[in-house]
């Protein structure tokens, strides 16, 4: 009994002893000296709590605003605000490289992506290979595929403003990106704007981009809870199955279509991939990219342009102005024509840096040896960022910085160009910038050259709070509803 009393006793004294000196570590490390509140010193779990409401970004937006530029916001984080830090942290030539956290934001088998690869090298051949299908010249070859799938959105949502009197258009946004991304990645759609409802594919896809950030912060709970009958946890690793499943049998069915015809098949983003050799990448690949992919391709188009529909309707000498400029554009415009418009573009870029669609923290790791950011010494090894949410509300940067103002982007600044980053920035920018951009042009002239007295409907007591940010990873409006109307 003694030597199992002593036992026990050792143990609670060996982990008392490592936290005393994880405690002294803290105290003594070079970020003690950091700006923020003392608490961040010696725990996270403020900023863990902000995180699972949502609201870690606005959270972290408020540590800015009193406490400077630079805030430690846990003992081993560091978020930067400036464009200085911003540069240095994704300099194109020497970035930091991804925080490891990354590598717990995977397909269902664990294999890299574009997205969380944090080795330079394997990001660097995928990008390669990723890159040339995303450029815009390449993307002109799909432009009828946006074109097709934008035609029958639009269609439904008039259908549905004639049935109920108003349309969910983030319903519809959703089902539109979602067809356009399958089809593009897979060959085929997945036929959402013909079913007009969600299926279990959407629902999983929700839930995936929902639990993505949680997946971060909280791997081992996830990875945990796909072995208990706890729906809570379990359903985010059954979903991400079912669509790392859903990628594998479409690719599969895509290189039959190939082989059947390898002279003339139908163009998607990964034709060329399935060449062999350094030309091409591995099937585990070429699945987990595709399912990054979908994931990366549909909810932050569908949440950009429900903010974008929402904001201009609600404000109708922004709407009045765009719809002046649509109206002179002459019958079957392409997406070239959309470039050439100023005041949409100015909307567009508004709206992006309003509701960013990955607004929140952007975790780097600074190199073995530390370094200097911003006139303060970061050990090799602390995880450091910016987030978009942040570096868009700069006031001096951007006056009046919550204000919708298309106009502010008549002449930008030096300085607006740079802070503004809704696609992230430097070596590790969003590859599918260019088709987001694209879509984004051509919803809003099609939406808004058919529906000019477009106006948000009240329908279920609707109201602006309804599209309060929530931000995980991804950000979404809380009530994930979007009521508009036109006579």
């Amino acid at each position: 009994m003694d030597l199992w009393r002593l036992a026990i006793l050792s143990a609670l004294a060996l982990v008392a002893l490592k936290y005393l000196i994880t405690l002294i570590q803290r105290a003594r490390s070079p970020l003690a000296a950091l700006p923020g509140p003392w608490y961040s010193k010696w725990t996270s779990l403020e900023l863990q709590y902000y995180f699972m409401r949502g609201q870690r970004a606005m959270y972290v937006e408020r540590l800015h605003q009193k406490y400077g530029k630079v805030v430690r916001v846990s003992p081993d984080e560091v978020d930067f605000s400036s464009l200085t830090a911003s540069k240095r942290i994704h300099s194109y030539n020497r970035p930091f490289l991804k925080s490891i956290m990354y590598t717990k934001f995977g397909d269902a088998d664990g294999v890299p992506h574009l997205f969380n690869a944090v080795d330079p090298e394997y990001h660097a051949r995928h990008r390669r290979l990723l890159s040339g299908p995303m450029s815009e010249a390449n993307l002109k070859g799909v432009e009828y595929i946006v074109q097709e799938r934008l035609d029958l959105a639009i269609e439904r949502i008039g259908d549905e403003m004639k049935r109920e009197g108003c349309a969910d258009v983030m319903k519809w946004w959703l089902f539109f990106s979602t067809d356009v991304i399958g089809e593009l990645t897979f060959g085929d759609s997945f036929r959402m704007l013909e079913q007009g409802k969600k299926n279990q594919y959407v629902d999983d896809l929700e839930m995936v981009a929902k639990f993505s950030g949680l997946q971060i912060q909280f791997p081992t709970l996830i990875k945990i809870g796909s072995y208990f009958p706890i729906r809570a946890l379990r359903e985010p690793a059954v979903a991400s199955q079912r669509l790392s499943n859903y990628a594998s049998e479409s690719i599969r069915r895509y290189e039959k279509i190939v082989a059947a015809d390898p002279w003339n098949p139908k163009p998607t983003l990964f034709t060329k991939l399935f060449k062999a050799g350094e030309e091409g990448m591995a099937q585990k690949e070429v699945v987990a990219s595709g399912q990054a992919y979908i994931v990366g391709g549909s909810d932050t188009t569908t949440h950009t342009m429900t903010y974008l529909t929402w904001r201009v309707c609600r404000d109708e000498q922004v709407k009045r102005r765009l719809v002046e400029e649509l109206a002179a554009l002459p019958e079957g415009y392409r997406d070239a024509d959309l470039k050439n418009l100023p005041y949409l573009n100015e909307v567009i870029s508004e709206v992006l840096r309003l509701y960013s669609a990955a607004p929140s923290f952007l975790p780097r790791e600074v190199p073995p040896g530390g370094c200097e950011v911003d006139g303060f010494w970061m050990p090799g090894g602390t995880t450091v960022g910016t987030q978009a949410y942040s570096m868009h509300r700069d006031p001096v940067i951007f006056p009046e910085p919550e204000k919708f103002n298309p106009s502010r982007w008549e002449s930008p600044t030096k300085d607006m160009k740079d802070a503004w980053m809704p696609f992230g920035g430097g070596a590790r920018i969003c590859i599918g910038l260019h088709l987001a951009q694209m879509e984004l042009r051509l919803a809003t002239a099609k939406f808004f050259r058919t529906f000019p007295n477009a106006r948000v409907s009240d329908k279920d007591g609707f109201s602006d709070d309804d599209m309060e940010q929530v931000i995980y990873f991804l950000m979404f409006p809380k009530k994930k509803y979007c009521p508009i109307q036109a006579s």
